[in-house]
């Protein structure tokens, strides 16, 4: 899987979604804004403006996408900006919603529940691998846009008539979420160190490995030397992130398995 950004490593950023003016960030999400009467046409659109913001984020990161920044990359001055988006809070805002217009319906393997969830999960890790800024910017309140709820709708249609409560539902697709967002940053910090230092894992791994083994003292240290002997070479393998993730989505599909079938006991 190809991740979007080269170059840059990418690290938890202090950047909210919903930190802006709410009546601002709602009107632009919903495209509800009063258009200008007067005047000359517009060189351009909030979706232009939207989408060269995208762009540099997936260059260079969240920290790339300041007004200034975006403004140049358009050839706007930063205060024409300022006209069509009030600021930088409410540019995210637009920004996590319109990469979520690439989620189409997921395209379950199989019937059933486990397929549907198993299929969103997939397609929500493409677009963390696409788009890696999505891990810099926090969502502990969600974007309340079209497609972000859209998303949040579809997520909830996986687990419905599973005699699952409202909170239940919602606690299911949240912690499904929240594993894929820890397994993309998994997999986006390993291919960016490799970036960084110009030695992938598996090269790391050779030269760490034979140095270990003779420092390593089993007796001391007897099940670190047994599993890590065995696991070392998968998880600094070319394809661990991927691995990691099949294993932990399995663990987790069986978890929420297991809170279906004690809804079902309820009755």
């Amino acid at each position: 899987m190809e991740i979007a950004s080269r170059g840059n490593v990418w690290e938890v950023s202090s950047v909210y979604v919903g930190g802006g003016d709410p009546k601002s960030s709602m009107e632009l999400l919903w495209g509800v804004t009063e258009k200008p009467r007067r005047g000359p046409k517009p060189r351009f659109t909030v979706e232009d403006i939207v989408a060269k913001a995208i762009e540099l984020a997936d260059a260079e990161g969240i920290e790339a996408v300041t007004m200034r920044g975006v403004a140049s990359a358009l050839g706007l001055t930063a205060m024409s900006l300022y006209g069509y988006v009030p600021g930088k809070s409410e540019l995210v805002d637009l920004m996590v919603d319109r990469v979520h217009v690439e989620l189409g319906p997921p395209e379950p393997s199989g019937s059933g529940w486990r397929a549907e969830l198993e299929a969103v999960a997939r397609q929500t890790w493409e677009l963390h691998l696409r788009h890696p800024w999505l891990l810099q910017v926090s969502t502990a309140r969600p974007v309340l846009g079209p497609n972000v709820i859209a998303k949040y709708d579809t997520d909830l249609r996986a687990v419905a008539n599973l005699k699952l409560t409202p909170v239940e539902m919602d606690q299911a697709v949240t912690l499904l979420a929240n594993y894929i967002h820890g397994a993309a940053r998994a997999a986006v910090e390993a291919r960016s160190v490799g970036q960084e230092t110009g030695k992938d894992n598996p090269e790391w791994w050779t030269e760490y490995e034979p140095l270990l083994a003779k420092v390593l003292d089993a007796e001391r240290f007897p099940m670190a030397a047994e599993v890590g002997a065995a696991v070392g070479e998968e998880y600094y393998g070319p394809n661990a992130p991927e691995l990691a993730f099949e294993f932990g989505l399995e663990v987790l599909l069986d978890g929420i398995a297991v809170l279906v079938d004690r809804a079902a006991a309820r009755d």
